[in-house]
């Protein structure tokens, strides 16, 4: 096969796997092959330079860079649609009143192209012989941007159409960043302490304004097709749905969250229906588009004012808008975690009133150099917690010099809520309050942890009772639990005698257990279950472990830096002291031994992994035996696997004990080993 063959060859592949990837989403092949491909086309293209053509996958990112942007007189004006800015149903019947009234002879039921209304930017992509020529930005309507070597960089825009051969074809659509590649890229700005974009939208338009196409290259952008320019050489469909169906069988990107409605019922039933799944979509969305979806009766239509009376964009409620700061406090949350939270002058967004948005943390308030005063910009999106997205910097000579906008700062080593210490580890972003066992706004977390099924399994203590007994200062600190009586509790707002009787005999079944529960129980943070089963091994012994220094904590198995750290700061906090002493005051007690620091156990240094049914005995007892002679019980099967024990009804842990050549037990050869090595 000679150059011009293959070069051909690996130009269809390419593009047909590119298609595959970025506009159906669905891979064909491994990234590493497509850059193999890549690869040999970017040769064979640089031994022979004449063979290189506009349309080939290696011209999508190059280019000089400009020294700005050339105007381009569109052949067709780009024309804004009216806005219904009712975000109620009324807006779709508003719409198809104004349609049937401005008809001389409507149909009983019109029928409407409905799509979304993306949030960013508009672009124009000319078509020549089916060859991309130019890229434009919306501009005033009748002049644009050339903005074609950025566009080129967008990989969901075809550099070659598919089949289609028209003269021109001036392809409409909105160049738009999706929410995935927005995080990865603030991501990877912070990283590398660069700025962040502000949002999806303003990420597309700057990427598209980018001078240097190797630079907007960096920034991913997708682009979705919605209507047509300038059209030479095509005999257009009858309908606009039937015009996306087309330019989706060119190769173009079409949304797929399009419907063809009929009558005004329908165009709210997709309102309410795209509203209900706005915040799943993987990109942004302001609102849903209808047009009346014959051209025919497009052309009859026309236009008013310069907008066509055959579409309307029927907008959601905003998520972003402009607020200004009044104060900013720190918010201590379940866990320990502190959060800087401005609080604003109220405003609505995002369909309901906002007088709070969170800062995230220390790092991002200073960074976006929030100060009180500030006009800032604040987003919600569904469900989400509104936040701060950036501050409006358009005042910044009185900002700077107006003694009231002052810089906030941290609280300086103190959780504002109970005066413990607080910490950062080192690896992240967030402060937390130490004292997780005393601090008020940890209270309700800290007891349902405690009194969990694998800590101090206290039965009937759930999440409404514990609120309950909270919020009516009942319990102020774990110890409270076991200070509780029959009268209190008979005398809680649906409460019986017979449930309170059996939360007080759980309480006091609960005060015998063992050292590792009782470690669990206390929610230090990084210390799961299987840690302290580790700890309390080696230990033996609960002052043992709060006297331990980090070094010495690190000579425990699995215990790394970050696990002793947490240990000695937990341990460190007088107001954790102060709660495990009341507590064992209070009869709290296990069986304690001198630890195996110094011992070797039967299967010290084993990895075992349980599946299936065990008919004799449950997975935990099984799991807990293995424990105590040294072992660790893993969740999956691999090469570092000693042995898999197999019960009934064995799955996918058992064929790959077998690929992998692991030993392989049942349970009668568990049994006898068990009570081999406990007897020893």
């Amino acid at each position: 096969m000679d150059a011009v063959q293959r070069i051909a060859q690996l130009r269809v592949e390419l593009e047909r796997h590119g298609y595959n990837y970025y506009v159906l989403d669905n891979p064909t092949i491994p990234d590493a092959e497509y850059d193999k491909l890549f690869r040999e086309l970017q040769s064979l293209e640089t031994q022979h330079p004449a063979l290189l053509t506009p349309d080939s996958p290696t011209q999508r990112v190059g280019g000089k860079v400009l020294d700005g942007f050339v105007s381009v007189r569109h052949a067709v004006p780009m024309l804004s649609i009216r806005t219904e800015t009712d975000t109620e149903s009324s807006g779709a019947a508003n719409f198809d009143t104004r349609v049937r009234n401005a008809l001389d002879s409507p149909p009983e039921q019109i029928e409407y192209n409905c799509e979304l209304k993306f949030d960013g930017l508009a672009i124009n992509l000319r078509y020549e012989r089916g060859l991309l020529k130019q890229a434009t930005t919306r501009g005033d309507g009748e002049t644009g941007e050339d903005v074609t070597q950025n566009i080129r960089t967008i990989k969901t825009i075809p550099l070659r159409l598919q089949d289609c051969e028209a003269e021109v074809l001036e392809v409409r659509g909105e160049a738009y960043m999706s929410r995935r590649h927005f995080n990865a890229y603030n991501d990877k700005q912070r990283e590398l302490g660069l700025a962040t974009l502000v949002n999806p939208r303003n990420g597309a338009a700057g990427t598209i304004r980018q001078l240097d196409p190797a630079l907007a290259a960096k920034r991913p952008l997708s682009f979705f097709a919605y209507g047509l320019g300038e059209v030479k050489g095509w005999t257009l469909p009858t309908t606009h749905s039937g015009i996306l169906d087309a330019l989706a069988t060119f190769g173009l990107p079409v949304c797929d969250e399009r419907v063809v409605a009929r009558g005004a019922q329908e165009l709210v039933c997709f309102h309410q229906r795209i509203a209900a799944k706005r915040d799943s979509l993987p990109f942004d969305i302001d609102g849903v588009v209808y047009k009346v979806n014959s051209l025919a009766l497009q052309a009859e239509l026309g236009f008013v004012s310069r907008e066509p009376r055959w579409a309307v964009a029927h907008k959601f409620p905003a998520e972003e808008q402009l607020t200004t700061v009044r104060d900013i406090e720190i918010q201590v949350g379940r866990t320990g975690k502190l959060t800087p939270v401005a609080k604003l002058e109220p405003v609505f967004v995002g369909g309901t009133t906002v007088s709070n948005a969170t800062l995230h943390n220390e790092d991002e308030t200073r960074r976006k150099d929030v100060r009180i005063g500030d006009t800032v910009i604040v987003r919600r999106a569904g469900d989400v917690i509104p936040e701060v997205v950036g501050v409006v910097l358009n005042a910044q000579e009185e900002r700077n010099e107006d003694g009231r906008f002052n810089l906030f700062n941290f609280v300086e080593g103190k959780c504002p809520v109970c005066h413990s210490t607080i910490v950062r580890e080192e690896a992240e972003a967030d402060w937390r309050c130490t004292g997780g066992l005393f601090c008020a706004a940890q209270r309700k977390q800290a007891i349902l942890h405690f009194a969990g099924r694998r800590a101090m399994d206290v039965e009937g203590l759930g999440e409404k009772l514990v609120e309950q007994l909270v919020d009516e200062n009942i319990i102020r600190s774990l110890p409270d639990l076991y200070r509780l009586d029959l009268p209190t509790l008979s005398a809680l707002e649906r409460m019986a005698d017979k449930s309170a009787q059996n939360i007080v005999d759980a309480l006091e079944k609960s005060k015998h257990t063992t050292l590792h529960r009782f470690l669990f129980s206390l929610g230090i943070r990084h210390v799961g279950e299987t840690t302290a089963k580790d700890l309390a091994r080696h230990f033996g012994k609960l002052d043992s472990i709060m006297q331990a220094d980090v070094e010495h904590l690190l000579t425990v198995p699995d215990v790394g830096p970050v696990v002793a750290q947490s240990l000695v700061e937990f341990f460190h906090e007088p107001h954790n002291i102060e709660v495990v002493q009341q507590l064992r005051a209070l009869g709290v007690q296990w069986e304690e031994h001198e630890g195996i620091s110094h011992q070797v156990l039967p299967l010290t240094g084993k990895t075992y992994v349980l599946t299936g049914t065990l008919a004799s005995l449950s997975r935990d007892e099984a799991k807990s035996r293995l424990e105590a002679l040294g072992a660790k019980v893993a969740g999956s099967v691999s090469k570092k696997t000693d042995c898999v024990v197999a019960g009934t009804e064995a799955g996918s842990k058992l064929d790959k004990a077998r690929e992998l050549n692991v030993l392989v037990w049942d349970e009668a050869t568990l049994l006898a080993n068990l009570t081999e090595w406990e007897r020893t």
